[in-house]
């Protein structure tokens, strides 16, 4: 493996609001990549729209800002073209949900190897305020000044309905977890989704604040691992098991619960009824938002797919370039 520092990865002077999630994400995408060790030759950042957007001016790889809402239709040909490329597909939440809703979706659909970057901070901030597509019921902004009339699109929710094998969640401020969850992505082979909650310290300041700090953290969150037992609190005494068709809150040592009844984690299970239930809790439903890798299962690449296909379309031509398919025909030869 190439030995990189995130220094190797550096390029630039960001230009995001002092206190953005923007930074904190950016460096910790830079030491993944340095601890990965694929070199920034086979390395592209590929990006639509946004704030966050910028984000491929920063990354001495290659890169491209593309248009509004089709990082994912660029990033899904370049790898086609180029299976051994690296890519990084960075989108915000109005950038990938909204214009490019549809991009994301069928990315994940025909699961091309992608690592797919939903940076959530829940408002378009470069556009100065408007509400997005992942702004909860009732929010005020410069575009709902009396209060949005919809319901919210939950990543995790879309993801799986696409039929996304990977899905992760960290926040931003969270350096450790988030470059775990970016190199398992990068090991997973397929589209790879990890949300990233982050504030808009303008326009949108403290939409995670329950999550944002280390204390919050541990109040609020549930770090979920294949394999292990779903316990969370500030002492390890909470845990989740199953109840009915959902899941429920209980206190290890209380009513007789002991830790080995505690559900134990399975992010490779093929249904993904009780990953969703997971990616779906939230603090207002009484539950803890998880956070970690929630689903990772393997399953046929569509890049993979389609160069397989071309190869054996190939094999079974009597021409394999351009001039050998014109002498397939009556040649001519003008004098």
């Amino acid at each position: 493996m190439n030995q990189y520092t995130a220094q190797d990865f550096k390029k630039g002077q960001p230009r995001w609001c002092p206190g953005c999630g923007d930074h904190f994400f950016l460096a910790s995408l830079q030491k993944a990549m340095a601890e990965l060790g694929v070199p920034p030759y086979e390395t592209a950042v590929i990006s639509g729209i946004g704030c966050s957007s910028r984000l491929p001016y920063y990354a001495n790889t290659y890169a491209m800002q593309t248009i509004h809402g089709r990082a994912a239709a660029i990033s899904t040909g370049a790898k086609v073209t180029n299976p051994n490329l690296t890519i990084w597909q960075v989108s915000g939440d109005g950038d990938a949900l909204a214009i490019g809703g549809n991009h994301f979706i069928h990315a994940m659909r025909r699961n091309v190897d992608l690592n797919m970057i939903l940076l959530n901070n829940r408002i378009y901030g470069l556009t100065k305020g408007q509400y997005s597509p992942t702004s909860p019921r009732g929010f005020v902004s410069k575009s709902s000044p009396f209060g949005t009339t919809e319901d919210p699109f939950r990543p995790a929710e879309l993801c799986f309905g696409a039929r996304g094998n990977f899905f992760a969640r960290s926040v931003a401020s969270d350096n450790n977890e988030t470059i775990a969850i970016l190199k398992a992505a990068y090991q997973h082979k397929g589209a790879a989704v990890c949300e990233i909650l982050q504030n808009c310290v303008i326009f949108n300041d403290n939409c995670h604040s329950s999550v944002y700090t280390s204390q919050g953290r541990k109040e609020n969150a549930i770090y979920v691992k294949h394999g292990e037992p779903l316990i969370f609190g500030p002492n390890q005494e909470y845990g989740l098991m199953q109840e009915g068709f959902g899941l429920k809150v209980v206190k290890i040592g209380e009513n007789g619960v002991k830790k080995e009844d505690i559900l134990i984690h399975d992010a490779h299970c093929q249904d993904n009824t009780l990953q969703l239930k997971l990616a779906m809790m939230s603090n207002e439903d009484g539950f803890p938002i998880a956070l970690g890798v929630i689903r990772d299962v393997e399953a046929p690449t569509y890049d993979a797919a389609v160069n397989q296909q071309i190869e054996e379309v190939k094999a079974q031509k009597h021409y394999h370039n351009f001039m050998e398919m014109l002498e397939t025909n009556d040649i001519w030869e003008v004098v």
